[in-house]
């Protein structure tokens, strides 16, 4: 859309195995090899384009996580030519840090724009059928999976035994997205962005609230989905989505531009109960935290990570802004505490040599609907 788009990351998947008999009852909606497997660090990140270095790996590895989780811009495609998409797909599956990922760690993922296949893309982006079906091969999804005939590769997943079972949730924000509603700027939107920038002022981006309450992020078929998975049991709920869930207000793309999907979101958790769910989420190319307590079912937290490749070069406004902002390639970790009577959250994000630059402990005793 912009001159100043961003973006991008790296992807990789285990192939889909069958799943154990104890760990196909305890989900409903999508197979994967490492449903039995207990989790205590779960890593997670965004934006790594395919054709630049990722050293960052290295940090990755030695956090050792029982799981990564990508959240979108896993290549950045940006085409409407399946070739150019598979090529793509292709310098990824080479790189050796990728390799190793695929052959060492369990893997969940989702797409945000550029794998979904453009530049702040939506629903009338005329390859996602295309794109859909590149992205479930490279991920290993199985032929039978839902990814490949539902409007959107949304999954969710439920890792571990009974009493510390982790819902994974993956929503897909692009597949069914209406337009964007976009501001005019005099002298464009570049040129305004530098000037603020230069002057050391917060940017937004050049998006604004849609008023259309008709607008949607996911769609009904979506939504009918996610209050069935939301009404699944589970001691600890991670919500993986590709664009920031609380931020407020940033001017690039988020849950808070679709203001209606924004406020359903909570008033799904809330009616069904799920309690203990934390949002991470990517696309910035910086990395915060945001935290909401005002009108939603208990304290909302998102800890946002971005990128794992790419930096962007001024910082955004975020009135629920809860920590520093971080421009720097980095990664998040979810460490879970499992002996108290409830999950204990501590999640961190770390920069390209693996320090700790940011982390917030949450205890989700307090994430309960009274």
């Amino acid at each position: 859309m912009t001159d100043l788009s961003r973006r991008s990351a790296l992807g990789l998947s285990a192939a889909a195995l069958a799943v154990a008999p104890a760990a196909a009852q305890a989900v409903v909606d999508a197979p994967h090899p490492a449903l039995d497997k207990p989790l205590t660090r779960i890593a997670f990140g965004s934006c790594a384009k395919q054709d630049k270095d990722q050293p960052i790996w290295e940090a990755i590895f030695d956090a050792k996580p029982d799981l990564f989780m990508f959240l979108g811009d896993n290549i950045y495609a940006d085409t409407r030519d399946p070739k150019v998409m598979a090529a793509k797909y292709a310098t990824l599956a080479a790189k050796p840090h990728f390799k190793r990922l695929r052959e060492e760690i369990p893997v969940v993922a989702i797409w945000d724009d550029h794998d979904f296949g453009e530049n702040d893309a939506g629903g009338d982006y005329p390859m996602k059928d295309e794109s859909r079906r590149q992205f479930c091969d490279f991920w290993g999804e199985p032929a039978a999976s839902r990814r490949r005939t539902r409007d959107g590769v949304y999954a969710a997943y439920v890792f571990g035994p009974e009493g510390r079972q982790v819902q994974i949730l993956l929503p897909d924000l692009r597949w069914n997205r209406t337009p964007l509603a976009e501001k005019t700027f005099k002298g464009g939107y570049k040129a305004w962005a530098v000037s603020r920038g230069l002057q050391g002022k917060e940017t937004p981006g050049p998006y604004d609230r849609i008023a259309d309450q008709d607008a949607t992020m996911i769609g009904e078929p979506q939504w009918t989905w996610l209050e069935a998975q939301l009404a699944q049991p589970a001691d600890l709920r991670i919500f993986g989505s590709s664009l920031q869930v609380l931020a407020d207000f940033a001017g690039w793309e988020s849950w808070i531009n679709y203001a209606r999907d924004h406020q359903r979101l909570f008033q799904a958790i809330r009616r069904q109960k799920a309690e203990r769910l934390v949002f991470v989420s990517g696309d910035t190319h910086y990395a915060e935290v945001s935290k909401l307590d005002l009108n939603v079912p208990y304290p909302m937290w998102d800890v946002t990570s971005s990128g794992l490749t790419e930096v962007w070069p001024v910082t955004p406004p975020n009135a629920l802004r809860g920590s520093a902002v971080l421009r720097e390639r980095n990664f998040g970790l979810i460490e879970i505490d499992w002996s108290p009577p409830a999950p204990k959250v501590t999640i961190q994000v770390r920069d390209e040599k693996g320090r700790v630059r940011i982390s917030q402990a949450i205890d989700t005793a307090d994430l309960r609907i009274g």
